[in-house]
Order: structure tokens, then sequence, then C-alpha cells
């Protein structure tokens, strides 16, 4: 006997949205019936699933009858208005966006570092910011073995972080400059092709953006304290898809790069890429279409006896976002906490 779900993708037609369609196919989640949907605006393409096309619905009070599960990445706004909803008609919500990450009745969750976190939900569970989960995947199997004290980082963030439109501008960006012509902005505030900017997020008294926060904040909230200091820097970068990091850190004591070396390249979600000899380290086009986030470049922080550094790349859209959500809902099945009373059982 098995059970399927009735799933929804709220924001289907986006870049996350349809590497989730994607993921659930290739990942066999366990589906009875699958709705996408999206605004109005999009409302009537079709998207492929299992060798079938589903024409995309304009979400509504309705679209979440006789759902048990949505995966949503339609934006903060969005999941604020039909969260709720959702829930109220029995469905449970994995949410992409930034709405529910930092309310403390909301689990936020990377399943190889807090599983245990998804079972306290009431109906919604937050997926962290695609830089917070690259990191926390490098950083957690070190801080079980030493207590991390300080992190800082400097994101090199790429343009499907801004999504699809964003894409597709940094495409005809570089075109245009290739042919002599001024690249136009319209979706990113300034050119990004052949150029840098730091994240446009909204700025704090304090300097910081909200990019940055996010990644202070969520981490704490994954690694159940607030005891670690925090630093970020987050760049956009002219690179499509996939984020790298630059990341310090602090133990409480040394922390070799051997030892570090050995646990990551045995730690869930994580593959050690490094070539000393051929200065080969993990490279956003690598990391592209994978799964792994790929962490290499180790050494000792030759300015603190209890520093150690590392780089890192990985897929913004895949585990940055759609794989972390369909892992959730997948962790969700394994441990019955998918809990809903619609659920088909087939034999």
């Amino acid at each position: 006997m098995s059970k399927s779900y009735r799933v929804a993708i709220l924001g289907a037609t986006g870049a996350v949205g349809t590497e989730l369609l994607e993921l659930l196919e290739h990942r066999n989640f366990p589906i009875a019936d699958l709705k996408l949907l999206a605004s109005e605006r999009s409302a009537g393409r079709t998207l492929r699933f299992k060798g079938e096309n589903l024409t995309v619905e304009p979400v509504s009070d309705r679209a979440f009858e006789n759902v048990d599960l949505v995966l949503a990445s339609a934006g903060g706004s969005t999941s604020k208005t039909w969260a709720a909803i959702a829930t109220q008609k029995g469905a449970v919500v994995i949410d992409n966006s930034s709405a529910f990450r930092m309310n403390p009745e909301v689990p936020l969750v990377v399943p190889e570092v807090n599983p245990l976190a998804a079972a306290n939900h009431q109906g919604i569970i937050a997926n962290p910011n695609c830089t917070t989960i690259l990191m926390t995947l490098a950083v957690w199997p070190l801080h079980k073995v030493r207590p991390v004290q300080r992190i800082v980082v400097s994101t090199y963030q790429s343009a499907s972080g801004a999504g699809a439109k964003a894409m597709a501008e940094v495409k005809t960006q570089t075109s245009a400059i290739l042919q002599g012509h001024s690249p136009v902005a319209e979706v990113l505030p300034y050119p990004l092709a052949f150029n840098l900017f730091p994240h446009n997020s909204p700025l704090n008294d304090l300097g910081y953006c909200e990019e940055e926060m996010k990644m202070v904040n969520e981490t704490r909230k994954i690694f159940g304290t607030q005891q670690i200091r925090i630093t970020a820097t987050c760049v956009r970068v002219p690179v499509l898809r996939a984020h790298s990091e630059a990341i310090n850190l602090e133990f409480e004591s040394p922390f070799s790069s051997d030892e570090a070396r050995e646990i990551l390249n045995h730690s869930p979600g994580v593959k050690l890429v490094e070539n000393w000899e051929t200065n080969h380290f993990p490279m956003p086009i690598e990391a592209t279409g994978k799964d792994e986030v790929l962490v290499g470049r180790i050494r000792q922080d030759i300015s603190h006896p209890c520093g150690l550094e590392l780089w890192l790349c990985g897929d913004q859209i895949r585990k940055g976002a759609a794989l972390n959500a369909v892992q959730i809902a997948e962790l969700l099945v394994e441990k019955n906490l998918l809990k809903v009373s619609k659920a088909y059982v087939s034999s």
C-alpha cells in the first residue's frame, strides 16, 4: 500500500516553479494529482509533466480545494495572501519566499541540517534563502564537530536569484555590448553584463542590505543558536545560474584543513572539488544543474589560529530553492508528517 498526494505548484511558470516540476518528475514524488497555479497573466500556458501537457490555472480560493501539498514560489506578498487560505483548506505549504522564514511558529528547514524542525509545522514550512541554504550545507557538518564562533561570508550571486527575466536580461545586455550598443537595465537596477554591484535589496540603518541580514538571521535560526557572530556582503555578478560564496570561519579551537576536508567529503549534499595542482576548485558553470553544493579551496586562515577558509558554488534554482523544497516534501512523506486526510491510497 502506498500513499500519493494531490500537489499544487504556486508560481509554476517561474524559474523555480519549472524546476520544481522537473524535480517532482525526476525524483518520482508520489503524486495523485498535480495543479499548476500562477497569476492571471500566465494562466492558460501549458507545461510538460510525465509526457502530458498540463494547463496553468489562475490562483484562486477554489484552486486549493482537495490539495494536500502546496509548493509555493511566487514571492512574499503572494504567499502571504494564499498560504493561509491553502492551510485552512487542509494543505501543507512549503514556501520559498521570505514571508514566513523568521516567524517563530514556522520551521525553517534544510533537510541535511535540521530535519527534526519539520515535525513542528503548523501547516507552513519555510524554505530558507538560497545563499543561506548553500552556506549551511557546508558549515553545519563542521559546526557539529567544533562549534563555529564567527562567520564572515561574501557572496557572488548569479542573475537566477532575480528570476528568469533577469537571466534573459543578462543575455540581452551581453549581446548588446558585444555589438557595440549600450546595455539596458529593466529587471535589475543596473546592467549586470560585464559588471557587478552590491545586492540591491533594501538597506537597513547599519548599511546592511536585506539579503545580507537574511543570511545572518536565517543561519542562526536553522542552527538553533543566536550566539554565532555572522557578517555578510552580498554581490550580484554576471553569472547566469549558480551562486558562489567565500566563507571565513572562526572556531573555538584550531580546526585543521585536513580534518575539515575529511568531514565535508562525507557530508550529505556536499561534493568536494579540489585539485591544487591545476588550481581547479568549484565554479558556477560546473555547479549548474547539480544537486550537490560544490566545496573546495579549504585552507587555514593565516590571520587567525582558529580560522578556516572555504569556497563553494551551488545551483541557486536547484538546491538553493526548488530541490530543498522537494526534499522537505519528501521528508514529510517519509516521516508521515504530511498530516492530511485526503491522501490517496493505492495498492
